[in-house]
């Protein structure tokens, strides 16, 4: 898929900080059918910054490229850093993705500034986003795989988060070291079935007590972190970077 992606990202009318793959690639369960998600930064000129007209901020592109569905997502570099200052974990899976499509000094620059965002606070990012998929989960009968994945993936990540530092979103890497054996079939139904593949026969009571459990670990964890409680040194830095960007492609 590397050259199909490339060309995506190549057919962007901005020039590109960076394109990486996010989405169910990066957690490691996608199903067949699942689409790519390119997400990423671009950098608008600055006679669209400066001019009456309203500026592109977000780029957004959805289509079927030789058979396999595209979606992609980019943000001007002042909006992505500006959610990189709110704790915002999905931007950061973003930056850090190890699916790199496009890339650029830059990016490994924003990097280098993105491991300064990071605080302690952003354990309430996916504390929010595990509650939000555990009541879509739970709702729903059958219950479908997609939601519960996402319920231990971002549990785990945002775990990993808060011992290590590390933003790690794939969880097949995350369970090397949590362990949790009860995901192995969900996982393997995801990738072998359709995107909605549901769990027949899913046992609620269980999961229940097993996301409880994890919710736990993780307010604990953020409250135990050794991370900072702001990102004071972040802002700045992304100041300079965006003032060098604009003024390098004026």
């Amino acid at each position: 898929m590397t050259p199909l992606l490339a060309a995506e990202a190549a057919r962007h009318p901005y020039p590109l900080l960076f394109a990486t793959v996010s989405g169910a690639h990066l957690y490691g369960f996608p199903s067949p059918g699942s689409d790519f998600d390119l997400r990423g930064v671009h950098l608008l000129p600055l006679e669209e910054i400066v001019g009456l007209d309203d500026a592109r901020e977000a780029v957004e592109v959805s289509g079927i490229r030789e058979g396999v569905e595209l979606d992609l997502v980019t943000h001007d570099a002042a909006k992505f850093f500006r959610l990189m200052l709110k704790r915002n974990g999905y931007v950061l899976e973003q930056l850090f993705s190890p699916l790199i499509v496009s890339t650029s000094p830059a990016h490994d620059e924003l990097k280098d500034i993105g491991r300064a965002c990071i605080t302690r606070y952003h354990s309430h990012h996916y504390l929010g986003f595990a509650a939000t998929q555990w009541k879509l989960f739970e709702k729903e009968t059958p219950p479908r795989v997609k939601p519960l994945l996402y319920v231990y993936r971002v549990l785990l990540t945002g775990l990993h988060l808060m011992r290590s530092g590390v933003v790690e979103a794939n969880l097949l890497t995350l369970n090397e070291e949590y362990r949790l054996p009860y995901t192995g079939e969900p996982v393997a139904r995801k990738l072998a079935g359709p995107e909605q593949s549901v769990l027949p026969a899913a046992d609620l009571a269980f999961h229940r007590g097993e996301y409880d459990r994890l919710v736990r670990q993780l307010k604990e964890a953020g409250a135990a972190s050794p991370l900072p409680a702001e990102s004071t040194a972040a802002r700045p830095r992304l100041h300079d970077l965006l003032l060098r960007l604009r003024l390098t492609r004026a």
